[in-house]
């Protein structure tokens, strides 16, 4: 697969990720209209749990498909048997332990009285969990447009019953003239369930997609491999603990903000929503990392045995950094305009100072990700064990003394103090055992070019104390200088790439 092919794919998987995000970020907005903070923070909580169960749920076995589905000595199809079944009885397992475990968890995050959304919760993680190897196979097999058919479809189907439920719903139930309907509204509405219907849509999204997979299984057969089995074990168990350690460095301070803050429940709960709502906006650029990575990882595996794949490897890296300062210096120059768009109560615009911070956080995460090729493709998975439970120490031991002090701003520090490390490490891990040609040097220099100008364009406005004509207007110029700069830097060698 050639840079260019991976910017292809990496740009159909884009428009599924990243288009389907961007319109489910149409409901960040919505929710901080209609809900209050403290209720959007349980939402919060319980799809941060959600990430955090999938990494337990799945194991990474879709990565060691990745990596024995391209052994040319192995079977594809037993690989994909054996990745499945295992999937299918472990989420029976897991499911079944969780049923009997869910009013506990209740209790402790504080929400008892929401026992019914943790069910929704376990509901729609379980059929994430069983559509991952289908979706994976998608990718290995080079079908990213039925991917992206199947991804959207899943956005589309939330979307639609979010705002069914949410908007309609209660617009019929007000409209005379549709009284013919009222009978059939009122016996699947109730406007007491508020965030539930937000997880009913959901549910019901995923069991779409499951169905809209339903091809991927028709081949698929129960296969107990456990020679196979264990060699995939071995490779994807330490990158359980990889996983484990990102969805702390991601989902701690969500799971614990309201224990560690000192105020009251509702209070914490409500700056939980604050900073949840201001997190989903920074997530903008992850998206990007998203959509990069379902392209990337095929790439990687395919490419680790060709005599270019190391400068191959850098150069990826290089272009990814660029798009990635490219995107923070988007978001934090027109922060103003994305705020009036995403956060439409005033009381979530308070926390709109981390954003910048979580952008600079997400932005070492996917370099972390590029240089994490280095143990992946030698399998040395146990070395992202060691880096990502330093990351994750780091983060546990930083957000229990700064949360209580700082609030969520401490939280925000901890995530880019944690990424930022993780990335360091792997970079050095990288350059002891398979040293490719990454151009560090010029990466940092793109690095504080882009910060300054983020810096100096806060330093101008509030200089000029300037109108919001004026502010978009001098940050305009200074998006499209950078942009230019960064153009007669690389551009001859970016065209080049291409043409390759």
């Amino acid at each position: 697969m050639s840079l260019k092919k991976l910017a292809g794919e990496t740009a159909i998987y884009g428009v599924s990720s990243i288009l389907g995000r961007i319109l489910g970020f149409v409901l960040v907005p919505y929710y901080t209209n209609i809900f209050s903070p403290s209720e959007y923070g349980v939402v919060t909580l319980l799809f941060s749990g959600i990430a955090f169960a999938m990494v337990i749920y799945t194991y990474r076995m879709e990565l060691a498909y990745f990596r024995f589905g391209t052994d040319k000595s192995l079977n594809r199809g037993d690989v994909f048997n054996v990745s499945l079944s295992s999937i299918v009885i472990t989420t029976l397992f897991f499911t079944s332990l969780f049923f009997f475990l869910a009013p506990y968890y209740a209790d402790f995050q504080e929400i008892p009285d929401r026992l019914n959304l943790v069910y929704f919760a376990l509901g729609i993680l379980s059929l994430d969990v069983l559509n991952e190897i289908p979706k994976a196979k998608l990718r290995l097999d080079g079908r990213p447009i039925r991917f992206a058919i199947v991804q959207l479809s899943n956005i589309f189907v939330m979307l639609g019953l979010v705002f069914f439920f949410l908007k309609y719903c209660p617009i019929i139930l007000e409209t005379e003239r549709l009284s013919v309907m009222h009978n059939f509204i009122n016996e699947i509405y109730d406007p007491n369930f508020g965030i539930g219907y937000i997880f009913l849509a959901n549910i019901i999204a995923s069991l779409v997609v499951f169905i809209l997979l339903l091809p991927e299984w028709s081949n698929f057969k129960l296969l107990i491999n456990r020679t196979l089995w264990s060699k995939m074990m071995g490779y994807s168990l330490p990158m359980v603990i990889v996983g484990i350690s990102f969805v702390i460095n991601e989902m701690f301070d969500r799971n614990f903000m309201v224990k560690l803050l000192p105020g009251t429940i509702e209070e914490n709960q409500t700056q939980l929503g604050v900073y949840g709502a201001n997190y989903k906006l920074a997530m903008i650029l992850a998206l990007f990392t998203q959509a990069f990575r379902f392209g990337a990882e095929p790439f990687f595996f395919k490419q680790k045995d060709k005599k270019e794949a190391y400068q191959s490897y850098a150069d990826v890296a290089k272009y990814f950094f660029i798009i990635g300062i490219v995107g923070f210096l988007f978001i934090t120059l027109y922060l103003d305009f994305f705020k009036q768009i995403f956060l439409r109560q005033e009381t979530y615009w308070v926390g709109i100072s981390v954003v910048p911070i979580l952008l600079i956080a997400n932005l070492f995460s996917g370099m972390y990700y590029n240089f994490s090729v280095c143990y992946k493709i030698s399998d040395r998975t146990m070395f992202g064990a060691y880096i990502s439970v330093t990351g994750a120490i780091v983060t546990i031991l930083l957000n229990l003394w700064w949360i209580p002090i700082f609030g969520y701003h401490g939280s925000a520090w901890a995530t880019v103090i944690c990424y930022g490390l993780m990335m360091i490490l792997s970079y050095l891990f990288g350059r002891k055992y398979l040293p490719m040609p990454y151009q560090i040097g010029k990466m940092l220099g793109f690095l504080i070019l882009g910060i300054g100008t983020y810096l100096l364009s806060v330093w101008i406005n509030n200089i000029l104390q300037t109108n919001q004509f004026t502010y978009f207007g001098i940050n305009t110029i200074l998006f499209f200088l950078f942009i230019g700069i960064i153009w007669m830097i690389e551009g001859d060698e970016l065209k080049k790439a291409l043409r390759n």
